[in-house]
Parts: structure tokens; sequence; C-alpha cells
């Protein structure tokens, strides 16, 4: 496999900090996103390789191994555990040169390192593949509904299927979606995190939502009916009258979905904010004062 250079491909140095990646990712991944470049085979690949890149550069384990193993990076861990072998058996050799055995080569060790073994190859060690993580960017309207989504890491398209009420941070972990294992070991496993943006007017806290409604000074005092928006629909509220500015009231089930619980809602929380007529006309005016001089008298 040819080296690739993730640091050129997100067009940053090697001394980049870790929030120099998450920018350059983010900046390239909008740029090169399949949504804004459709049918383009060129933006296609370009979005791979720079999901590809982000994967390994963005953690900072995949990292270290990179920046030293550079292309055979995900197999650091049995080049780590063979050179340590290695130094185990120059150290027996110098210890005991007569007694040395070339049985004691593992199979791994002779494949990496030369080592004159013939052991029958049924016997090599098997090791398994190295773990994969991403990060998967949506916005909050995107986990209120549970959805399928496609995900390319590492230049392959996986099908998942993203539950609704995930959280912003937290990581599912997919089995056996990671890097091929060694000498027929078990893949490695995808770790995937969400990164979830909240550009809606609700504040989400512990599945329950929450909002400001305005409402004009006259409703409040004389009471009324108005619609509201909750986060997927409209409902109809009614308003008491003398309502006081900050009262907050409750919709039960109107919240957020729970995770990994089907059917199962928070609740909406919405506060009413009075709002003060301004530019008041001279009649209103008039009328204003009357109605001060009744409540002072």
């Amino acid at each position: 496999m040819a080296f690739i250079d993730y640091y050129k491909i997100l067009g940053i140095k090697k001394s980049a900090t870790e929030g120099d990646i998450k920018k350059a990712y983010r900046k390239l991944a909008r740029k090169y996103h399949p949504d804004l470049n459709p049918n383009n085979k060129e933006a296609e690949k370009k979005f791979k390789e720079i999901n590809e890149a982000n994967e390994v550069l963005s953690h900072k384990e995949n990292r270290k191994k990179y920046d030293k193993y550079g292309k055979d990076w995900e197999h650091a861990e049995h080049f780590e555990k063979a050179e340590k072998q290695q130094q185990y058996q120059q150290s027996s050799q110098q210890e005991s040169r007569d007694g040395f055995n070339e049985s004691d080569y593992s199979d791994f060790f002779e494949s990496m390192f030369g080592g004159r073994s013939s052991r029958n190859s049924r016997n090599s060690i098997k090791f398994r593949g190295q773990d994969y993580h991403a990060e998967l960017q949506l916005n909050l309207k995107d986990v209120y509904k549970t959805h399928k989504r496609t995900l390319t890491v590492n230049g392959k398209n996986i099908r998942l299927t993203i539950p609704a009420g995930v959280k912003n941070g937290q990581i599912i972990k997919i089995k056996n979606y990671g890097g091929e294992g060694i000498n027929g070991g078990p893949k490695g496993d995808l770790h995937i995190k969400f990164a979830i943006t909240n550009n809606t007017k609700f504040k989400l806290e512990n599945g329950n939502l929450y909002t400001t409604v305005e409402l004009n000074l006259y409703k409040a005092l004389l009471g009324s009916d108005i619609t509201v928006a909750t986060f997927d629909a409209k409902v109809r509220l009614k308003i008491k009258p003398e309502t006081q500015n900050g009262t907050k009231v409750k919709l039960k089930g109107k919240g957020f979905p729970i995770y990994k619980k089907e059917g199962s809602f928070g609740d909406l929380y919405i506060t009413y904010q009075i709002i003060t007529p301004t530019k008041l006309t001279e009649k209103e005016k008039e009328l204003f004062t009357e109605l001060s001089k009744l409540r002072m008298s």
C-alpha cells in the first residue's frame, strides 16, 4: 500500500493542534460533501480521503502510530510486539549463546524480521484488527427520528441506522467494521462519535425541551388562544387572563425522544415572555392613562 500523506490531504502541518485538525476537516468536509457535489466523482473521492485523514489524525493514539509507522500505522501494536520479542531474543542470545534454540522465534517474529524457525504456518499468532474511530456530524433535527445514513470510513461506505435521541458526544461501537486482522485474526471495531449541532430555538436537556414564547400585553391581560410550535408540529394553547411574565407551562410528551426507548419522549417547557407595546398612539396613551387612574383610585 502506497504512503498517503494525511497532513497534506487536510492542508495542515505536522505540528498542527487538535483544534487545527478539526477546523481543517470541517471546512473541507463541507466543501466536498456529496450533497453539495452531486454526480461529482472527484469530489466524492476527495471527501473519502478527507474522512480517512481525519479518522487517523483526530485520534491521539492513531496519530502517534501514523507519525511513527506511516502507511503501516494500523499494525503498530504488532510491530511493537515483534520488536520487544526481538530485543528479548537478542538478550537471551547474549546471556546464553550455546543454549539458543531456533524454535524460540514466534511465527510472527519470523515474518517481520526474518527468523529461521520452520514451524508450520498453522501455528502463526493471530492478531485482532485495528479499531477505527470516526466522527459523524448531524443537526439536532436529524436525530429526532430513527433513520439510516451512509458513512464513509477508510474509503468504504457503511450503511448505519441512527437511533432517535442519540446525544452529542455519544459513542457507539459497531463490531467487526474495523481493520482486517492478521493471520486470520478477527476484525477490529468501528467507534462512531456523534457531533450534534443544535440550531433550533429549543434548548435540550435530559430529554426535555425548553423554549420561550412571546405574548403581547393584551393577550396576557385578557386571555386568549394561541398557536405555538413544538419540535415537529404545532399545538393550540389557551392563555389564562392575567398571565404573568415568566409563567411556565409544561406540555407532557412533547419533548425529545428518549434514546433506545421507542415511543418515549421528554416534556416541552414553555416560558411566556410578555412584550410591552411601543410607539403608542395618542388614543392608546389616553386609554392607558385612564386605566392607570382606575388602578390608583
